[in-house]
């Protein structure tokens, strides 16, 4: 879990849901075309790995933190390419709510308007995520 990027940018958004629920359903792979839409439409695990043939990237391999009672959500996502990209997430507890911050990093060679695309999608997807999780 290395990063090489040259900026950052923390995406966060609060949610009306405690924290361990937020934390039990984003942390479960099989959520994620539901509210993570940049990885794809689908996703399933084959030999042990989750992986979304549907992602915009084309085929990704998600591979997250193991489960932990701190709200970490760190993920891998490798690329088509063999390239990992390193997605940095918590779960932040506040009474009986709670934050999610994601840390978008730019990787190199991506322009301004790739970056501000991506930051806009990872809003898109927590605001995805708030709107799930505070309906249950």
């Amino acid at each position: 879990m290395n990063s090489t990027g040259s900026e950052t940018r923390h995406i966060g958004i609060r949610i009306a849901a405690s924290a361990p629920a937020v934390y039990a359903y984003a942390s479960d792979p099989a959520h994620l075309p539901a509210w993570a839409r940049g990885l794809g439409g689908s996703i399933e695990e084959i030999d042990g790995q989750w992986v979304a043939d549907s992602s915009p990237m084309g085929r990704v391999v998600v591979a997250f933190a193991p489960r932990n009672e701190l709200g970490v959500l760190d993920h891998d996502v490798t690329l088509p390419s063999g390239e990992t990209v390193y997605n940095p997430v918590r779960v932040i507890a506040d009474g009986s709510a709670c934050d999610v911050v994601f840390t978008l990093r730019r990787r190199p060679g991506v322009s301004d308007a790739d970056f501000q695309r991506d930051a806009d999608m990872v809003a898109a997807d927590l605001t995805r995520l708030r709107e799930l999780t505070e309906a249950v």
